[in-house]
């Protein structure tokens, strides 16, 4: 048992020493750059998956290993680890920071939850709305990370409201008992308890558990009255489901945080890092194709988004509380407690915010500007401002915008000149809307680092031979139709992302399926587009995904509730991505002909099409 225990302790150290010389075999007996390159690639993919070392630290590995291989020199390794991807991330993280420094996220959630109304349904959609778009242009993460705790508060309202609404109701439901009486006990004992708990607070929310432990109390009390032989009211013949109610409320709103985040992040290629490390792969392995942009993929993508966000918030409404259309659609009518007590938490939360502040006013003008010069540089069915630089054609990205905006963050001040009741200006310290240390405190150089390890291993794998030699291996599944190539490509990732972080899966794979679409002589995008958006599809586990993790501690969720749930989401959205891609995206990149931009390869084999 010891031995096991310590084998138990020092599994990672074992499998860090272990994998290597488990390995070394395949670079020794075959003497070929290929095997050298295969044992690079798997030696850091088992890190990777398993997350023995740092994933930044693994990505480290190929910069010593391929030099020591002969496979490229350590120069050639170096630039691979800083591209024209990171410069887009920093243009983004600069938009981030200001974002959430100053507070417009939450401005932004509350303002839509108030747009959609407090019908509890609705109430659900706005924030899986809010959190989608904030999850568009920031980390799935931070959009979590900020509307969680908003969530939370309204979630713990509704359901004090819906319990004092099923004392009154119980209490006159009880002939022998004085109604006003029970009811001012009921309501004062929850009213102190919620007042202490009040004291509490933190950051302006409260934990919501006074009213919940005096509900819990009376429903003891009143099951030890029916273990006593007397007769259930009809008021308390549905407590048991109202108790289910309040649960799956708590759950519902949890759920629908943690997966529109990531959903959301599908939309943009700034969206998420799996996005970016597909733009750059693509970008990079096929440099004559300039049709991979941000205005391309919102087109191809925002679709499948509001279908997957949709299908999302019926599956989770049915599966933890029923879907009532008729409640959900009533008009006119006056709003329950529950949803009064909603509404008046927005309020109060967007009250608190005052008016909007001038660092808040320049941010929103410089995420629409940001927003605007991504979508005019090449639109594709007009000109756009990139042509007036005929000369330098397809010289400006994304990533010079995002870098451009994202200086002058730097630049303008956070505070204006203000006058005093004389008259006098008053002079501020200057200080610009971020600073290098929040800047810093934001950026995930984790993920800058983990890229390039990718983009290095990619490079390798074109060096020495490799990719082409997968490729030819892999030429006998063009007898497959192609819908079943893709269909298995999407279940294959989608399965390995559970287990294994995101960026980690897509860096895996996109240089696997790359020769695989060009030895079946298929269009390349028709394999990597599907595949890049189901890599994002973690949503089983509480440890898939960060966004997951950070609602599953708040402590309303089970690891089954998870799993339930998320197998639904991750069916939906496979299916979504399926039907995207063998109808509207076919169209917008001309997926059925083999592009020019791509290698041609000798094939004899039959591409299914």
């Amino acid at each position: 048992m010891k031995i096991l225990s310590y084998l138990l302790v020092y599994r990672r150290f074992l499998l860090i020493v272990l994998t290597p010389l488990l390995l070394l075999p395949l670079p020794l007996i075959i003497r070929t750059k290929e095997a050298e390159c295969a044992y690079t690639l798997f030696v850091v993919a088992i890190f990777w998956l398993t997350e023995a070392l740092p994933l930044a630290v693994s990505a480290l590995l190929p910069a010593f290993m391929f030099p020591l291989f002969g496979i490229m020199a350590s120069k050639q390794v170096a630039s691979a680890y800083f591209k024209d991807f990171h410069l887009l991330l920093i243009g983004v993280i600069c938009l981030a920071t200001s974002i959430e420094k100053w507070n417009f996220h939450k401005r932004v959630a509350l303002r839509m939850v108030m747009l959609v109304g407090v019908n509890p349904a609705w109430l659900t959609l706005g924030f899986m709305v809010s959190c989608s778009f904030l999850s568009m242009w920031l980390s799935n993460t931070s959009a979590a990370a900020m509307v969680m705790p908003i969530v939370e508060a309204v979630a713990q309202q509704i359901i004090r409201a819906e319990a004092e609404a099923d004392a009154l109701e119980m209490s006159y439901s009880n002939s022998s008992v004085n109604p006003a009486l029970e009811l001012n006990e009921n309501i004062m004992e929850c009213e102190t308890s919620d007042w202490k708990e009040k004291t509490k607070e933190a950051n302006g929310y409260d934990n919501g558990m006074g009213n919940t432990v005096c509900t819990i109390e009376n429903e003891k009390e009143s099951e030890k009255e029916n273990e006593n032989g007397k007769n259930l009211p009809p008021a308390e013949t549905g407590r048991k489901s109202r108790e289910d109610k309040y649960n799956g409320i708590s759950k519902v709103m949890c759920l629908c945080i943690a997966y529109s985040a990531t959903i959301g992040g599908l939309t943009t290629i700034t969206g998420t890092s799996t996005n970016l490390i597909f733009a750059e792969h693509f970008n990079t392995r096929y440099p004559d194709c300039q049709c991979i942009n941000f205005g391309s993929w919102f087109i191809l993508s925002i679709p499948i988004t509001v279908i997957i966000l949709l299908l999302s918030w019926v599956w989770l409404q049915w599966l933890f509380l029923g879907f009532d259309f008729k409640s959900m659609f009533r008009c006119g009518k006056e709003k329950t407690a529950r949803e009064q007590a909603s509404a008046q938490v927005i309020r109060e939360e967007y009250k608190k915010l005052g008016p909007i502040s001038y660092p808040e006013i320049v941010t929103l003008v410089l995420f629409i500007l940001m927003t605007l010069l991504w979508f005019t540089r090449d639109p594709g069915f007009i000109p756009g401002w990139s042509s007036l630089f005929p000369k330098y054609k397809g010289f400006a990205t994304d990533s010079t915008t995002a870098l451009v905006i994202g200086l002058l963050f730097f630049i303008i001040p956070a505070k204006t000149l203000s006058r005093t009741s004389n008259g006098e200006n008053t002079v501020f310290g200057y200080t610009p809307l971020i600073t290098w240390k929040e800047f810093q405190s934001c950026m995930p150089w984790e993920i800058a680092i983990l890229v390039g390890g990718g983009f290095a291993l990619a490079d390798g794998c074109e060096v020495s031979n490799l990719s082409a030699w997968v490729g030819n291996k892999l030429t006998p599944l063009g007898s497959l139709p192609l819908w079943l190539i893709i269909l298995i490509s999407c279940l294959i990732v989608t399965s390995v992302t559970e287990v294994a972080s995101n960026p980690a899966t897509i860096t895996i794979f996109l240089p696997i399926l790359s020769p695989l679409a060009e030895a079946i002589h298929v269009n390349p995008l028709f394999i990597l587009i599907p595949t890049t958006l189901c890599t994002s599809f973690a949503f089983l586990l509480p440890v898939a995904n960060p966004a997951n993790a950070i609602v599953f501690s708040y402590g309303h969720l089970t690891i089954m509730d998870m799993v339930k749930a998320g197998l639904g989401i991750n069916i939906i959205g496979v299916a979504v991505v399926m039907l995207g891609i063998m109808t509207w995206i076919v169209p917008i990149f001309d997926l059925y002909t083999y592009p020019s931009w791509a290698p041609i390869i000798s094939s004899t084999n039959n591409t299914g099409l």
